[in-house]
């Protein structure tokens, strides 16, 4: 999958920035209505009802933040890598606010971050392919740095958003340019292509599956060469 950047540095920090902020403001309003309730309602009922509604929302809240944090963050040092099963938890709880029901299938193993972070944007584009809910089955097989990554989403009405292609390729949706709604997409392509990795669409009725390949898988010759550091002639 090829693309072109046309957005800056600084407009696509900036428009993820929103992105996240998009996603808690919700849950975190409900925890200041919540509070408001106490203050102002002393009724065993409301102040129940209050209680619930501040646990529900601090946890969403909380859930949402630790999801940004592996798909958007920095996620440890360059060349760091992340437990797949951290991926598996943060995807889980994310989901816990979401229409949609996730399955989870592969083994635990540690992965590169970027592929990670590639792994759960694709996630929240399985999303968006179901908007009236349903099941998104996730699956990761093969080497940890040269993985294929699956997933199914099954839903009514499931349907690929028309801008989809043109985001994921670095192209704007339209001539308004990006936007705090389109830049997801945007950034799922960046990482696709920083990570090497080919995304392929499929839409029957209401199953839509993504995969992602390596556009190049070492053979066992190139993998030794990689392991073994060149040498280097010592002067003189």
């Amino acid at each position: 999958m090829s693309g072109i950047d046309t957005l800056s540095s600084m407009d696509l920090a900036a428009l993820l920035c929103s992105r996240v902020c998009h996603d808690i403001i919700s849950p975190v309003g409900a925890v200041i209505n919540g509070l408001e309730v106490l203050e102002e309602d002393n009724g065993e009922e409301m102040q129940t009802f209050a209680m619930e509604l501040i646990t529900k929302s601090a946890s969403t809240a909380s859930a949402k933040l630790q999801f940004a944090r592996l798909a958007f963050g920095a996620a440890g040092s360059a060349g760091a890598e992340i437990d797949t099963g951290d991926a598996e938890s943060v995807a889980r709880g994310y989901m816990n606010s979401e229409k949609a029901e996730i399955e989870w299938e592969g083994t635990r193993v540690l992965m590169p971050k970027n592929l990670v972070k590639l792994l759960l944007n694709l996630i929240m584009i399985s999303i968006s392919t179901i908007p009236r809910g349903g099941t998104i089955k996730v699956s990761h097989e093969g080497d940890p740095k040269y993985p294929t990554f699956k997933l199914v989403s099954e839903g009514k009405n499931a349907r690929i958003p028309a801008s989809l292609d043109r985001l994921l390729r670095g192209r704007p949706a339209d001539e308004q340019g990006f936007t705090a709604n389109s830049i997801q997409p945007y950034y799922t392509g960046l990482l696709a292509r920083e990570a090497k990795m080919d995304l392929a669409f499929d839409w029957v009725d209401d199953t839509i599956t993504i995969q992602a390949k390596p556009v190049h898988i070492p053979s066992a010759d190139e993998m030794i060469g990689q392991a073994i550091p060149s040498e280097e002639p010592s002067e003189a």
